[in-house]
């Protein structure tokens, strides 16, 4: 049974948070009060209109057609009757990203050439409900190039103006291992040419350097060679190039890049990989500093070439790093800074700033500028990275990216795939998004583009900002009152003059002050509680997304489900919300009925409410006495344990003996007491009334054992056994035993240890000797006192014969 109501009470609790998830989803479409089929599925992205005709009940606002697609067909609302358009994307131009091999025979245009896919896109965009799109980029084998050498040409570059002579052929030569088709071009800038950037005095103009150099005027910039494909008159005009010099430091550079940025037709762009090498050993001037020559305006970013020299350097101020960052972008030009090791730092952090740039370190005399050009090349092309134009205002857009081995990326990372080698193929998806429709529900169109590549995709936005059937409105309808407006999506949209649900209203008769005075409760400010309309000076309660929720009242000031809650549930699940206030059932009350009046919950076990120690408050019991507490005062901590309270007394009543043996007839008479044979016999836990069973020792030491309980009728009964358990003496004999034996056993032990000792000691003594005896050494010298024994006489008449 506690099984089947805890599957109960779980089965109601998923039905109020499935219940609670469903409001949630229909309550943006129910708050945006849509008065049209357009503002109704501009209010998110799931909610639809209805446009049957007697769908509405009387007194409902027309904007109770508008709400979750579910809501409104279970309130009656066919489908075929429901507005609800849906966004949709069609690729209208996709051709397949080129294949094709180095030295292959067929030779295309670059503009033939594709690497990205699809070219042109067109989204239909309802508000909240993002399309999405997958976009491919692959690099083009024997993909055009064209690269601009823009070189400093003030004096301490002299040394490097003689290895950029023949730079245009030996470059040919590498840049052929990359492509077959590449054109280089040249192009020189020293300084603005007022003061206090270089000398103006006549002398110095003429020839700005000292002593016997020969050096040309200072100019701003000069395009010397527009991009070519002929190496050799690169080698022939950069030979007559002679250096110049400057007063300052830093160098007008960013002049220069400016205009070889803009001047597209001048320096001779095509729409291929362009490549800026910028080549220098000084810092740069940027915006601001035109300052100290007198020259105020800002740079226009427009072209100033005549004659292939910039002639408004002394205008125009120089350029800003952002205003640079903007046309680079824009004519898709990565630029390479070729700088001595002195200002790698300085252009590392404007690499940073400028998108799709390359930062090389330079030699003094420019010796490694091919294998720099190169490198920078090859880091620049192995890195895709998207742009898009400015977005339409509530659009916003989003990528991920899919690139090589596996790795994927989101947010601003998702715009890039790195490590690309030519011929890999990448894809990124990408999320366009409307979070509103444009004030003149005008078209927009984007682009989305790789840095430094001149192809792109076109998208065309078109806005879902109404609805079919507001085009097949019925103007002066019959049914909005007589004429009075335009019946469109089921309902009326009314003249200018007119107002009301059916347009019933004129504004000449009562203008919308006087109405909206009918609609307020004295001293307030709110029309209709601000949970209704006023149509023609009466307040219509807004419908709540769930139905069993309701405004009411003259003023919709009453609702039913803002009342006290309690354990999540309106009134506790103990009464009914009216106007704000629950009215409790029976045996409840409290401002959300959450205080039973039933005192059941504080019944004791013994029959008695709060075990007499307390008072029921709310099913819950309040005790008295702060000793005691638990659900029924049933527990005191501080309190001495029952067995302890009656073990003197239960000991002189049962074996008469124990402390109060001389008064226990006075004192302990208030239980009643009956003896069992064995503890077996005691009362077992599981009868109705509360028992306590206990152990303790009499002045004997012997354990005695005792249940109390106390029953319905007040009554105290203990239940003892007759029988104390006392310990037994002791066993002499296995004592003395034992002890004689560990005696006797120690003995033996220590004597087997002092023998094994002794044993131990002769053997190393006897080691000992044997090794003095080793090592001992005798003489073996005759003794000079000792004289033999034996004496040999010779015969001298022996002959031997």
């Amino acid at each position: 049974m506690t099984n089947f109501k805890l599957l109960t009470c779980a089965g109601v609790l998923c039905c109020l948070i499935w219940n609670g998830f469903a409001q949630q989803g229909g309550s943006d479409c129910i708050k945006a009060n849509a008065k049209s089929c357009g503002e109704c599925i501009q209010a998110g992205p799931n909610c639809g209109w209805c446009k049957k005709t007697d769908f509405l009940q009387e007194g409902e606002p027309t904007s109770a057609r508008c709400d979750d697609l579910a809501a409104l067909k279970s309130k009656g609302c066919p489908m075929e009757d429901i507005e609800n358009p849906r966004g949709s994307k069609q690729v209208l131009e996709n051709r397949e990203v080129t294949n094709r091999k180095k030295g292959a025979a067929e030779k295309l245009k670059p503009e033939a050439i594709t690497q990205i896919q699809p070219q042109k896109l067109s989204l239909h965009l309802r508000v909240g409900e993002p399309q999405t799109f997958s976009l491919k980029f692959k690099r083009a084998e024997d993909y055009p190039i064209d690269l601009y050498y823009l070189m400093d040409l003030s004096y301490s570059m002299k040394d490097d103006l003689e290895n950029v002579k023949s730079l245009g052929t030996a470059l040919m030569l590498e840049m052929e291992k990359i492509t077959s088709d590449f054109r280089i071009g040249f192009g020189s800038f020293v300084e603005k040419t007022v003061m206090p950037y270089i000398s103006t005095t006549p002398a110095k103009l003429r020839n700005p350097c000292t002593g016997d150099q020969n050096c040309t005027s200072p100019f701003s910039y000069k395009n010397v060679l527009s991009l070519t494909s002929e190496g050799n008159k690169f080698n022939e005009l950069v030979g007559k190039q002679h250096i110049s010099g400057n007063l300052d430091s830093p160098e007008g550079g960013f002049d220069a890049i400016m205009q070889v940025a803009v001047c597209g037709e001048q320096i001779g762009w095509r729409n291929v990989t362009r490549l800026l090498v910028f080549s220098t050993d000084a810092g740069f001037h940027f915006a601001g500093d035109g300052k100290l020559g007198g020259i105020v305006l800002p740079n226009d970013g427009k072209c100033h070439l005549e004659n292939n020299v910039y002639t408004m350097s002394h205008y125009y101020d120089y350029p800003s790093i952002a205003h640079l960052v903007q046309k680079l972008s824009e004519n898709n030009i990565q630029t390479i800074f070729a700088v001595t090791e002195e200002f790698q730092a300085v252009y590392k952090e404007l690499k940073n700033l400028i998108p799709k740039s390359a930062v090389g370190t330079l030699s003094s005399n420019s010796s490694n500028v091919i294998q720099l050009i190169i490198d920078a090349y090859n880091s620049l092309s192995s890195e895709v990275i998207l742009e898009n134009t400015k977005l339409p205002k509530g659009v916003t857009i989003s990528y991920k990216s899919f690139c090589k081995n596996g790795v994927n990326d989101t947010q601003e990372d998702g715009r890039k795939c790195s490590n690309i080698s030519i011929g890999d193929e990448v894809r990124f998806e990408i999320n366009i998004t409307a979070n509103e429709c444009p004030k003149k529900e005008q078209n927009e169109t984007i682009k989305i583009k790789p840095l430094g590549f001149t192809e792109e995709v076109e998208i065309n936005l078109q806005f879902i900002c109404e609805c079919q059937c507001q085009s097949e409105g019925e103007p002066n309808s019959p049914a909005c009152h007589a004429g009075n407006g335009t019946f469109e999506c089921g309902a009326c949209r009314c003249n200018e003059g007119r107002i009301g649900r059916l347009c019933e209203c004129s504004t000449d008769e009562v203008n919308s002050e006087d109405m909206d005075a009918y609609c307020r409760r004295e001293n307030s400010t709110e029309i209709c509680s601000n949970n209704g309309e006023c149509i023609c000076g009466q307040c219509v309660c807004k419908k709540r997304e769930n139905t069993n929720e309701v405004y009411s009242g003259k003023y919709c000031e009453c609702d039913n489900f803002n009342c006290d809650r309690s354990n999540g549930l309106i009134c506790g699940g103990n009464g009914i919300c009216k106007c704000r206030v629950c009215e409790c059932f029976p045996n409840f009350t409290g401002s959300a009925c959450d205080c039973s009046l039933d005192t059941t919950p504080c019944m004791a076990s013994n029959g008695q409410i709060c075990n007499g120690r307390g008072t029921c408050e709310c099913g819950t019991c309040n005790c008295t006495d702060p000793k005691f507490q638990g659900p029924t005062c049933e527990m005191c901590q501080t309190c001495l344990g029952v067995c302890a309270e009656h073990k003197d007394c239960v000991q002189c009543r049962a074996f008469d003996k124990g402390e109060k043996k001389e008064t226990c007839s006075q004192e302990c008479m208030h239980f009643n007491m009956t003896r069992v044979e064995s503890r077996d016999k005691l009362p077992q836990p599981g009868q109705p009334d509360p028992l306590s069973h206990c152990k303790e020792k009499d002045v004997d030491d012997c354990w005695f054992y005792f249940t109390y309980s106390v029953n319905s009728n007040g009554e105290a009964n203990v239940h003892v056994v007759e029988t104390p358990e006392c310990p037994s003496g002791p066993d002499i004999i296995p004592i003395v035993a034992g002890v004689v034996a560990g005696i006797v056993l120690i003995g033996l032990a220590l004597l087997l240890i002092w023998k094994l000792l002794m044993i131990i000691h002769d053997r190393r003594e006897f080691a000992k000797f044997e090794k003095e005896k080793m090592n001992a050494k005798w003489d073996t010298g005759e003794n000079p006192i000792y004289k033999s024994a034996v004496t040999t006489v010779v015969n001298p008449k022996y002959e031997g014969k």
